[in-house]
């Protein structure tokens, strides 16, 4: 009964002033599905990949669980802590911080989209999320930009976290292009959201 009361609750939470869902944008995913579908292995983003060269004991982590049990009280603190440090984190590009093109680093003060992803992925992990629940997703935005956004995958389904939005959407709800993400616990991994690859 608890279950379906809050999964009621985060529904009615993530929909309100929705523009538009991104199932237009992802017609080889299910509508009905609570979880996105992979659909196997595919290559590291090299943003990534440099990031595990320099960070190796970051990247790895043989993961508990690869599924989030979601709570109204886990809820609140994932919408805290994504408003939070997208309020916190100063907007910046790689090419401005460091003068290249891509370097994924944890924001000290300022980043770009995918420094967002690590720096939740480290809040979260500190209020106890299992890392195997967390997944870096790259994306097309509504722009048709490359981006990264967090899927928090849970037992009430996928769900986004995104520096452009500081709502927690469904991943049906979220206006983006689903291309890739990491493998449970692992960086160094990475399903196709695609299958076209």
């Amino acid at each position: 009964m608890y279950k379906i009361i809050l999964s009621t609750l985060l529904l009615s939470i993530s929909t309100v002033s929705v523009k538009a869902d991104a199932l237009h944008r992802n017609p080889y995913q299910n509508a009905s599905s609570a979880n996105m579908q992979t659909f196997g292995n595919t290559s590291i983003p090299i943003g990534a990949y440099e990031y595990c060269e320099r960070y190796s004991e970051r990247c790895q982590y043989p993961p508990r669980s690869s599924l989030l049990e979601l709570t109204r009280n886990t809820w609140e603190k994932v919408v805290s802590i994504n408003t939070n440090v997208n309020m916190t984190v100063r907007p910046m590009t790689d090419m401005e911080i460091f003068g290249v093109e891509e370097r994924w680093e944890l924001p000290k003060d300022s980043g770009d989209c995918e420094d967002y992803v690590l720096a939740k992925k480290q809040e979260l992990a500190r209020i106890g999320v299992p890392m195997g629940a967390m997944r870096v997703t790259v994306v097309y935005d509504e722009n048709d930009g490359g981006h990264a956004v967090l899927t928090l995958v849970t037992d009430l389904g996928d769900f986004i976290l995104d520096n452009n939005n500081n709502r927690v959407l469904r991943w049906q709800e979220a206006e983006l292009t689903y291309i890739k993400r990491q493998k449970p616990g692992n960086l160094l991994r990475w399903e196709s959201l695609n299958p076209k690859g």
